[in-house]
């Protein structure tokens, strides 16, 4: 998705533009205005989003180099967005429009859920997978949902029961007398832990806490274009959570094997060619590796060391973006420590040769000398 389309503004809008956007879209959304509506509710959850990177001078300029791939794994994104945390996160904005909580969502206590912790790993791509994106499994150790209550903790297909502490509302009122008088202060409860509810009768494989050590074959895409240290984020893959809670994150670290031949510099390839006298002198057609396959190049007669072929379109994509780089070949060209007696009287033949011919330049007086020695 393009956050800067979601709300309607230029990639340069100032700060007080994307605010102003934001809050024209909130208004069109809100739940409240559009009762029912769940394309609405997911356009209020998208502006949101792209409202909270856009915001952020760090997760935007990220955004703007790398795209949705810079910034995953911040914030909490649009999937499993719960809408409460929407308008605990700008409550400020809301505020100021006079649109709090709306049809049975506040920002006042609820509920608490459990999240399971996010897990890491590391993965090695190739540079032909980080060119055209890849799909990569793998088998997961981690918290699952007990498999006997099926994450709720209870036994036999039972379920929670209402918290006798708070009534189910997760939360409890204490009383304290200071010099002040009588104060009242809100808390969690002690005996759910703001869940409002309680486990009576506990699974005996979880112990109640309705999740299980066990392994999951969990699917990843990458991106194409993506960068060494760069974090792919996989929602709900991490641990599980107890009692059904929200699952963690699996965040995948992406790091580059080493090419045998192409150096990465950003979104270019570099392969450096080293090229025989007679092929920088005289030209020829070599054979050269790309990410694809083994392509062909002319190299022009009289090619100097140090020269720099671009074929365009060669290198690697950018994330989220249509750019693409180049693949640019260094020319050197190989000088050889030790001759023998016949490429000594070669050379030696040509240097006076080329000393001999007065106003031709040198390198037509090169080419000519290898040309007739090659010619014989």
């Amino acid at each position: 998705m393009d956050f800067y389309e979601i709300l309607g503004v230029k990639k340069d809008a100032t700060a007080d533009e994307i605010k102003k956007a934001y809050r024209k879209a909130a208004l069109k959304y809100h739940p409240d205005r559009n009762p029912g509506d769940k394309e609405a509710e997911e356009k209020f959850k998208e502006a949101a989003r792209a409202y909270e990177i856009l915001s952020d001078p760090d997760k935007r300029a990220r955004y703007d180099q790398f795209g949705e791939a810079g910034i995953n794994g911040q914030g909490f994104g649009a999937q499993g967005m719960d809408l409460n945390d929407i308008f605990s996160h700008f409550s400020t904005i809301f505020d100021e429009m006079g649109i709090g909580g709306f049809s049975g969502y506040s920002r006042g206590p609820r509920r608490a859920q459990f999240r399971g912790s996010d897990l890491r790993m590391k993965v090695k791509l190739s540079l032909s997978e980080i060119q055209n994106g890849a799909t990569k499994k793998f088998k997961v150790h981690k918290d699952i949902p007990c498999p006997d209550c099926h994450g709720t903790g209870c036994v036999n297909g039972s379920q929670p029961v209402t918290c006798p502490d708070c009534n189910g509302q997760g939360f409890v009122l204490r009383q304290q007398r200071t010099i002040f008088g009588t104060m009242q202060s809100q808390e969690t409860c002690p005996k759910c832990h703001g869940e409002g509810t309680i486990v009576k009768d506990p699974c005996s494989r979880c112990h109640g806490e309705g999740i299980t050590k066990g392994e999951e074959i969990v699917e990843i895409n990458i991106p194409a274009g993506v960068e060494e240290g760069m974090v792919v984020t996989s929602r709900g893959k991490g641990n599980a959570a107890r009692h059904n809670g929200i699952a963690g994150d699996l965040q995948v670290l992406i790091s580059e094997e080493t090419d045998k031949s192409l150096i990465r510099n950003g979104n270019d390839l570099i392969y450096n060619l080293l090229l025989t006298i007679p092929q920088a002198v005289l030209g020829d057609s070599v054979e050269i590796p790309t990410v694809d396959g083994k392509v062909r190049i002319k190299i022009k007669p009289g090619t100097q060391p140090g020269t720099v072929l671009a074929l365009h379109g060669k290198g690697l994509p950018s994330v989220n973006s249509y750019h693409t780089g180049d693949l640019l070949v260094n020319i050197s060209v190989y000088m050889p420590e030790k001759l023998s007696d016949e490429e000594r009287k070669f050379f030696e033949k040509m240097k006076d040769s080329a000393n001999s011919k007065g106003n031709e330049s040198i390198k037509d007086k090169i080419f000519r000398t290898f040309r007739k020695y090659f010619d014989q």
